[in-house]
Formats: structure tokens, C-alpha cells, sequence
């Protein structure tokens, strides 16, 4: 019974020890894709410790010179394909940066063979590929990521904390969103970048995916998974001559029992917006940007400005999150902002927006989702 004992306590110590090993090693990631305008963001994380790019996949062999020279990274990593990349260097996990359309193709790679993914915002072209995606996690029970810029604002955060930890403004009323650019092409995004998320294939539309996800993120996460009851949207072309294929903005409006939600997707602000209004019984909270916000607590005390404290470290990027889900064993809350519970609904509620454009009319959640 001894001998049993010690053997127990010696291998509960080898596998803390291994564990203190590996979180103090760099999640080992391939990086899919080099077409997203986002990827600059992971070539440039190579500057810290928390990932480390084993494999590239880039088939585009101009591509992938021009932004291995400029990160300094070695084309000796760079693959044609993911099945060469995965048996070349068996990364851990992979992060998708290629079309939205082709996070499917990458989830039925990955999945079966344990390797766990996080995607670009949104998880997926449609709601069709999505329903696939999350049973392939589930089945092979690996972790499904999905990376929105505005997961890692501070504003946003001290938001949530505020509305739902000190409850400073009281029950939520209304919800209002701006976000978007003057467009793709007139900021300049690189042609490869451009070719898919002006394609309503590659990408499933146009102002509507690429922004409207970011206030359906947001939503979710503020009103704790509850499913709207009605989804109305309309789309316009105001530049076809720029973006003849899809919508270049988008308005959707969710209807929940006692709050109203409007996003306002565009490739049309005169500016970049990334911006949110909470509106509740009793004040409001407007986060300007990352950091800047106004709180009115009480209108006879006025509004006043707020600057909210960055992310603290290990939940301030996406990777730093990946590294501690996957070898921390980090548990994103139910419908976190990064959550694969908050990417379904995201995609449900895209979806409607979609069908709601199309038909010219609102769309009954309970019709469409049984």
C-alpha cells in the first residue's frame, strides 16, 4: 500500500512539474492562411513569448516572401498546404487567417487530430458551415476560438463590470453600435485581402459580416447568452461602382423583451469607429474607443468622462487567451466574448440579418430557430 502511495505522489509531482513546464513554454502554432488583413497582428506577436509559429500555410509564394521579410521569419516554415505544415511540424494549435469561407475546411482538418483553432472574426460565412464547426469541436473536444478586436478593449470590460457587477446604470433599455471604416479599398487593404471579403461567397456579404458581428459579439456577451426575439435588418449599396458584389452597410436591430439593440455596420463612416452606447433605466455608458468612455450615472450629477485600465496580461491579447486555454486549462466563461457559445449565436443572429434583408421584413427567432 506504500509503494502504491509513493507511486501516486510521484506522478501527481511529474505531472505538476510538467504542467509548470509548460506554461512556462510558448504555445507551439501554425498560422493558416496569410490573406487576412489581421495576420499582421500574429506575425508581429513573434516579439513576445506567448506563441511561437512553427508552420505557415501560403500557398501564394509572393504573399508569403513579402510578410516572412518583413517580420523576419524564414520561408523554411512556409507550406503549401496544411496537411504538409501539420506533419512537418505538429503545431498544438493553428490560428486562421485565411477566408472566412475556408474556417470550415480548416475546423475538419484540425479536429480530428486534436489540433485546436481560433479564427478570425466571425466564426463562420454561414450559419450552415457553423453548425458544422461546433460539432467537430464538440465531437473531438478541442477548443474553438473566435478573435474580435474589440474583445481586448478595456472600455469594454469596465462596461460590463459596471452594468453587471455594481449595476450603475440599471436594467439595459438600449444598445446602439457604430462600427465599420470609409471601406476596405480606401483604407488600403492589401488585394489579397481584398479579393475574399469583397466576395459574398469568400465572406458571406460584405459591411453586414465583416462589422455587424462585432455588436451581435458584444450583445451576447452583455445579455448573458439570452437569444433576441426578432431580428430586423436592411443593407444598401451606396458605392456598387467600389463593392459591386455585396452590401457596403448594413443596420440590424434586435429586439429583446425590454431592450432594443442597433448595429450599424458600414464601409461608408468618415472615420474608423469601433464605438458602443448602453443605455439603461437610470444612466448610460459610452466607450468612445478602447479606452475613453462617458458614464452618467444620474442626470441630475451629470456625465463625466472615464479612462478605463488596459486588459490585464494574459487576457490583453488573443494569444495570450489561446496559450492559457490550451496549456493552462483556462475555461472561457459561457458566452464570453471568445467563446464558441457566443460564436453560434453570433452566427444565428447574422443569419437572421441576412434573411431579414433579403425578404424585406422582420424575422421571428422562434420561426427560424425552433
Amino acid at each position: 500500500m506504500k509503494h502504491l502511495l509513493l507511486i501516486l505522489v510521484l506522478g501527481l509531482q511529474t505531472f505538476g512539474f510538467a504542467q509548470k513546464i509548460k506554461k512556462s513554454q510558448p504555445l507551439r502554432v501554425g498560422v493558416v492562411g496569410l490573406v487576412h488583413g489581421h495576420v499582421h497582428w500574429i506575425l508581429n506577436n513573434e516579439k513576445k513569448s506567448n506563441i511561437e509559429i512553427v508552420g505557415i500555410v501560403e500557398p501564394n509564394e509572393e504573399l508569403a516572401k513579402r510578410l516572412t521579410k518583413q517580420y523576419g521569419l524564414s520561408m523554411d516554415i512556409v507550406f503549401d498546404s496544411i496537411e504538409e505544415m501539420v506533419k512537418e511540424t505538429q503545431p498544438e494549435a493553428v490560428n486562421a487567417f485565411n477566408s472566412t469561407f475556408d474556417h470550415l475546411e480548416t475546423v475538419r482538418f484540425c479536429a480530428p487530430r486534436g489540433i485546436h483553432v481560433m479564427v478570425e472574426k466571425p466564426l463562420a460565412v454561414s450559419w450552415e458551415h457553423a453548425k458544422e464547426m461546433i460539432a467537430l469541436a464538440k465531437k473531438h473536444n478541442i477548443h474553438l476560438l473566435t478573435n474580435y478586436e474589440t474583445t481586448w478593449y478595456g472600455s469594454n470590460q469596465k462596461a460590463y463590470d459596471l452594468i453587471h457587477n455594481d449595476n450603475a446604470i440599471g436594467t439595459m433599455r438600449k444598445l446602439t453600435f457604430h462600427t465599420g471604416h470609409f471601406g476596405p479599398k480606401e483604407i488600403g487593404c492589401d488585394k489579397e485581402f481584398l479579393e475574399w471579403l469583397t466576395d459574398p461567397k469568400l465572406n458571406g456579404g460584405g459591411a453586414l459580416m465583416d462589422f455587424g458581428c462585432y455588436g451581435a459579439n458584444i450583445t451576447t456577451w452583455l445579455m448573458k447568452g439570452e437569444a433576441p426575439i426578432a431580428v430586423t435588418a436592411t443593407v444598401q449599396q451606396m458605392k456598387p461602382e467600389i463593392y459591386p458584389k455585396v452590401e457596403d452597410d448594413a443596420t440590424i436591430i434586435l429586439t429583446y423583451p425590454g431592450t432594443e439593440v442597433v448595429i450599424q455596420a458600414s464601409w461608408n463612416w468618415p472615420h474608423h469607429v469601433k464605438d458602443m452606447e448602453v443605455f439603461g433605466a437610470n444612466g448610460y455608458i459610452k466607450c468612445l474607443n478602447s479606452s475613453d468612455m462617458m458614464i452618467m450615472t444620474n442626470e441630475k450629477v451629470g456625465s463625466s468622462p472615464a479612462m478605463a485600465s488596459p486588459r490585464e496580461p494574459g487576457f490583453n491579447d488573443p494569444f495570450a487567451l489561446f496559450k492559457k486555454v490550451v496549456h493552462e486549462g483556462y475555461e472561457i466563461e459561457k458566452y464570453g466574448l471568445s467563446s464558441l457559445e457566443n460564436a453560434e449565436m453570433v452566427s444565428k443572429i447574422l443569419n437572421a440579418a441576412k434573411k431579414s434583408s433579403e425578404q424585406g421584413k422582420t424575422i421571428s427567432w422562434e420561426e427560424l430557430y425552433p
